[in-house]
């Protein structure tokens, strides 16, 4: 393909970015990037009234935080800006008259009542879905139906119109999608879509056109929301005279339990929905990256691990599936630990240091702390996670987790006591793993019984949990002072 590939990601600043968003950008990138082409960010804010101050630079940080970066922008500037559609307001207008010259599209003056009213008119009549097109136009207050003399009078004076398209009555709207392959839909279900709205902002349908064919957009990559919408741009394509775009529409989202993965949805199978909130929960973006990759694509063969750059080498939209993808949070979780684990313990203790200091948590001297990573980084599937699951590495246990005293016996007290006094005459530098392993298969032979029988008291008393890290390891990390001191505390709590 040609380097002249030019793509845009045109998100609307309505709210933080989601995480379907986030995959199309993705997509978008990726296929700019296998395509030497050029990724651009335009920022669609025409609809004022669900303006959020912040999304445009959620939206920016969201892209930089994945590594994906911007080639022309609001903020990357380029040669075909302004990249925000609220400062491209007077080309919408020259291109709107434009239609309406060339026959189409008309004024429209007919005011909220009266559209109420040919609704209620038409659904008396016996038609449940009521629309502006091509029959109900002629009975309508627009410029189709009134004098040239009428027309000018209410412009001069200032009165509301809006500019409609004028959807040909009975045709056949054809195009081929890169994903879907062709696809096709009849006029005769369309209404007469409005272009220009009477506060004099374009809609998305007329905005969207103007600035693929200004922009030089070579392929339109979006959610699969924006097919029925296809045959009013592919109409105005047309009336313009343009070449539209080559279109790709993606596989939606689905949630687990079956349907699109709205927010509520997500809310209910404990799914972060916005990108900002994998942000906040220190989520690894290498493994959202690969996940949302995977997210309704793959690259033919069994591999699934790749890093950004390998993506954008394999990612072709021939292999893109038409149905939709499942978000399973446990393959995500499944390629954070992944990533998490590829990193050097350094990498991490320095991560940590800046969570520990943002939750107020003091964290020991660094030697200490890469060992501590050490032993339980193979086992946490997010970085938080060390600190939650370590915490007995930090501090001593305030407090025994209930769950795992419903094994601390009758006979658990005098088997930590023994193991106790077995250990406490080893010096410094024999305690070590194998030999604090080797005490505790004396003990359990001695008194004949299993290795649980012991091996989980003792670890409630060294570390206050059920679960965590290899406990002889754990042990000689945390030093003979500081494991006898524990024990000799949970023997005198634990009955």
């Amino acid at each position: 393909m040609a380097s002249s590939v030019r793509v845009r990601f045109a998100p609307s600043p309505t709210g933080f970015l989601h995480i379907g968003g986030l995959r199309t950008a993705l997509y978008n990138y990726l296929f700019t990037r296998h395509n030497n082409g050029t990724f651009i960010l335009r920022i669609e804010d025409t609809d004022q009234s669900r303006y959020v101050d912040e999304a445009e630079q959620d939206i920016i940080s969201s892209l930089e935080w994945c590594g994906m970066q911007i080639d022309e922008g609001p903020e990357s500037g380029g040669d075909y800006g302004p990249y925000r559609q609220s400062e491209r307001k007077d080309l919408y207008h020259t291109y709107a008259e434009k239609l309406i010259e060339n026959g189409h599209a008309y004024y429209a003056f007919d005011t909220p009542e009266e559209l109420n009213q040919m609704r209620e008119r038409l659904q008396k009549s016996g038609n449940p879905s009521p629309k502006y097109d091509a029959i109900t136009r002629q009975s309508m207050k627009n410029s189709l139906t009134l004098s040239q003399d009428e027309v000018e009078k209410k412009l001069k004076n200032g009165d509301d119109y809006v500019i409609r398209l004028k959807v040909p009555r009975r045709e056949t709207v054809r195009f081929e999608d890169l994903i879907r392959g062709h696809v096709s839909f009849e006029t005769k279900g369309l209404d007469d879509q409005v272009l220009l709205k009477s506060d004099g902002m374009p809609t998305y349908h007329l905005a969207n056109v103007v600035d693929d064919h200004e922009m030089k957009i070579t392929h339109v990559i979006r959610g699969e929301e924006w097919l029925s919408s296809t045959p009013k741009h592919i109409l105005l394509y047309n009336a313009f005279g343009w070449e539209p775009p080559e279109m790709a529409h993606l596989p939606l989202i689905m949630s687990p339990s079956g349907g699109k993965l709205s927010k509520r949805k997500a809310e209910e199978e404990g799914i972060p929905v916005n990108t900002k909130e994998y942000i906040k929960q220190n989520y690894e973006p290498e493994a959202l990256v690969n996940f949302l990759a995977y997210l309704g694509w793959s690259p033919g063969d069994d591999s699934e691990i790749h890093s950004l750059k390998d993506l954008c080498e394999l990612f072709t939209l021939d292999r893109v599936s038409k149905g939709g993808a499942v978000f399973n949070h446990k393959k995500l979780l499944w390629y954070n630990e992944h990533y998490l684990r590829e990193q050097s313990n350094e990498q991490l203790a320095e991560r940590l240091r800046s969570i520990a200091e943002s939750e107020e948590i003091e964290l020991p001297n660094d030697d200490f702390l890469k060992e501590a990573i050490s032993l339980l980084k193979e086992r946490v599937s997010k970085i938080e996670e060390i600190l939650e699951m370590g915490d007995f590495f930090f501090k001593d246990p305030e407090s025994y987790d209930e769950k795992a005293l419903k094994k601390w016996k009758s006979d658990s007290h005098d088997l930590v006591k023994q193991y106790r006094e077995s250990v406490a005459d080893l010096d410094k530098d024999e305690f070590e793993a194998a030999t604090l392993k080797s005490n505790l298969e004396k003990v359990i032979e001695k008194n004949g019984v299993g290795f649980g029988k012991l091996m989980m008291p003792l670890r409630i008393a060294v570390t206050g949990q059920g679960f965590g890290p290899d406990l002889f390891s754990s042990m000689e990390l945390l030093g003979k002072e500081t494991v006898i001191a524990r024990i000799d505390t949970a023997l005198d709590t634990l009955d």
